[in-house]
Protein backbone atom coordinates (compact mmCIF):
# COMPACT_ATOMS: atom_id res chain seq x y z
CA UNK A 1 0.00 0.00 0.00
CA UNK A 2 1.02 3.38 -0.94
CA UNK A 3 0.22 7.04 0.79
CA UNK A 4 -0.32 9.22 -2.34
CA UNK A 5 -1.06 13.03 -1.92
CA UNK A 6 -2.96 14.69 -4.71
CA UNK A 7 -2.17 18.17 -4.61
CA UNK A 8 -3.38 21.14 -7.31
CA UNK A 9 -0.41 23.46 -6.60
CA UNK A 10 0.32 23.75 -3.02
CA UNK A 11 -3.38 23.19 -2.03
CA UNK A 12 -3.79 19.51 -0.79
CA UNK A 13 -6.93 18.12 -2.70
CA UNK A 14 -6.91 14.55 -1.38
CA UNK A 15 -5.09 11.81 0.88
CA UNK A 16 -5.38 7.72 -0.51
CA UNK A 17 -3.68 4.65 0.27
CA UNK A 18 -3.36 2.57 -3.09
CA UNK A 19 -2.17 -0.52 -4.10
CA UNK A 20 -0.97 1.91 -7.77
CA UNK A 21 0.34 5.25 -8.27
CA UNK A 22 -1.18 6.90 -11.60
CA UNK A 23 1.14 7.65 -14.55
CA UNK A 24 2.02 10.69 -16.01
CA UNK A 25 -0.70 12.39 -18.30
CA UNK A 26 -2.90 10.34 -16.89
CA UNK A 27 -6.78 11.01 -16.50
CA UNK A 28 -8.41 10.58 -13.24
CA UNK A 29 -11.76 11.52 -11.43
CA UNK A 30 -10.80 13.38 -7.88
CA UNK A 31 -14.27 14.47 -6.22
CA UNK A 32 -16.09 14.15 -8.86
CA UNK A 33 -14.04 16.32 -11.15
CA UNK A 34 -11.99 15.33 -13.86
CA UNK A 35 -8.41 15.92 -13.68
CA UNK A 36 -4.55 15.31 -14.96
CA UNK A 37 -1.38 14.11 -14.10
CA UNK A 38 1.27 16.29 -13.97
CA UNK A 39 3.94 15.36 -11.96
CA UNK A 40 4.64 12.68 -9.26
CA UNK A 41 7.61 12.53 -6.47
CA UNK A 42 8.50 9.96 -4.54
CA UNK A 43 8.87 11.31 -1.05
CA UNK A 44 9.67 8.10 0.77
CA UNK A 45 9.53 4.56 -0.39
CA UNK A 46 5.61 4.30 0.82
CA UNK A 47 4.90 7.95 0.32
CA UNK A 48 4.30 9.63 -3.04
CA UNK A 49 2.71 13.56 -3.73
CA UNK A 50 1.49 13.73 -7.41
CA UNK A 51 0.45 17.24 -8.60
CA UNK A 52 -2.96 17.47 -10.76
CA UNK A 53 -4.35 20.17 -12.64
CA UNK A 54 -8.18 19.88 -13.05
CA UNK A 55 -10.05 20.70 -15.83
CA UNK A 56 -11.93 24.13 -16.12
CA UNK A 57 -15.51 24.27 -15.43
CA UNK A 58 -17.36 26.82 -17.72
CA UNK A 59 -20.33 28.03 -16.55
CA UNK A 60 -23.03 28.52 -18.59
CA UNK A 61 -24.30 32.48 -17.96
CA UNK A 62 -28.24 33.10 -17.74
CA UNK A 63 -29.67 34.51 -20.38
CA UNK A 64 -31.32 38.32 -18.91
CA UNK A 65 -34.14 39.66 -21.17
CA UNK A 66 -33.87 43.87 -20.61
CA UNK A 67 -37.47 43.94 -23.42
CA UNK A 68 -39.80 43.37 -20.55
CA UNK A 69 -40.62 45.93 -17.95
CA UNK A 70 -40.77 45.38 -14.51
CA UNK A 71 -44.35 45.31 -12.73
CA UNK A 72 -44.70 47.23 -9.34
Amino acid sequence: MVAVHFYERRNLVLSQCRQQVPVVDENIKIKGRKAKVLSINEIKENVVHVQVEFEKIVKKQAVVSDKKKKKR
